[in-house]
């Protein structure tokens, strides 16, 4: 292939990662009508078809052009593995070397998705394994979709219920790709999900976390791990850049609808955050947010230097939240027997960087 028509290639759009709205402003480029757009979202994404003959609805002229105009890839599967307890995580890799982790959590009532948004991390939490690779880079929004395909073809396609954004990478770093992922995980024309069924994670990046409220308001869950700064420093370093007192005004001015609760997840960590006083700073912080607290038993990996809090300890620190009025459940491990656990996905990441953004750039 020529380098000339390597570049064209390169320049074609995206097809699975463009959105109801980028879609249509593209057809209507062609001097198509936008309606085609429907039809195009429900072939893609509703039936999951990429092979554009196939679009009977669709005029001869428009499949020609879109299967000469714009790319349909796909990830491919390098890895599949299921545990014991039914958790599925897949090792998906990308043109260019790059791989990620994507993990599949059913349950009696819902069947939960994990899905990344970057390869690696650049956040560098001490207790994650992600955050120990660095960050390869961003992923674009067909490949965040390619996960939610990938899963549906192998799982069938009503097994996905939920999509929870709490993979490799910090979604609010990457919000360019994941709010056109999340326009069409919530149309109609291609998933269908509601916003209940969609949750954002993030570490505290706090102008992402404003734009997303007023963007996209899908549930939304904090990775906070400390109820004091100087804790909080050493764990999520970017807390040195979004204090607890930002992060906390950020949450508290986050468009919540009625009954909705934002989720603060707590990695329980032996002799570092579980005392009785840090549950106690932990209620005084939460004051005023409708909350759930998520405390997550630490899943241990390679050069961590961290130890799970005991079964006591962990019960201990629940009661107090849960006397301060604070609803507050324990994340039962899934999939660790496979390091598909909360902090263990790793995937392959080439020439990682570890560093915190140090400037507001969400």
């Amino acid at each position: 292939m020529s380098a000339s028509s390597t570049l064209r290639d390169a320049e074609r759009p995206r097809l699975l990662g463009l959105d109801r709205r980028s879609l249509s402003a593209l057809l209507c480029a062609w001097g198509e009508s936008p309606f085609r757009a429907q039809q195009i979202l429900q072939w893609l994404h509703s039936r999951q078809v990429t092979d554009f003959a196939v679009m009977s609805d669709i005029s001869k002229s428009l499949r020609a052009r879109l299967a000469a105009e714009t790319w349909v890839d796909e990830a491919e599967v390098v890895a599949d593995q299921l545990a014991a307890d039914g958790t599925r995580k897949w090792l998906l890799a990308f043109p260019g070397g790059d791989a990620i982790e994507t993990v599949f959590i059913p349950e009696e009532t819902r069947g939960t998705l994990c899905v990344s948004s970057q390869v690696g991390c650049s956040l560098a939490c001490s207790f994650c394994a992600t955050g120990a690779q660095g960050l390869g880079r961003n992923l674009e929004a067909h490949e965040i979709i390619a996960q939610i395909r990938v899963a549906r073809r192998i799982l069938g396609m009503g097994t996905i219920t939920n999509v929870v954004f709490m993979g490799m990478g910090e979604p609010l770093l990457n919000l360019r790709h994941v709010f056109p992922a999340l326009s069409l995980l919530r149309d109609d024309g291609a998933y269908g999900l509601g916003a209940r069924r969609i949750t954002v994670s993030t570490a505290g990046i706090v102008p992402g976390l404003d734009r997303l409220g007023a963007e996209s308001p899908v549930n939304l869950a904090i990775s906070l791990h400390a109820s004091r700064d100087d804790i909080r420093d050493v764990l999520v370093p970017v807390n040195r850049h979004y204090p607890l007192s930002e992060l906390l005004a950020a949450c508290r001015r986050y468009p919540l609808p009625p009954r909705r609760k934002i989720t603060f997840e707590y990695v329980m960590l032996d002799g570092i955050n579980d005392a009785d006083i840090h549950a106690r700073e932990l209620v005084r912080l939460l004051r005023g947010i409708p909350s759930m607290v998520n405390l997550i038993p630490f899943n241990p990996f390679p050069g961590s230097g961290y130890r799970r809090s005991s079964p006591a300890r962990i019960d201990a620190f629940r009661d107090i939240i849960l006397r301060g009025n604070v609803m507050t459940v324990t994340r039962r491990p899934r999939g660790d027997d496979i390091a598909a656990a909360c902090g263990q996905l790793a995937g392959q990441v080439r020439d990682g960087r570890r560093s915190v953004p140090l400037a507001r750039r969400a």
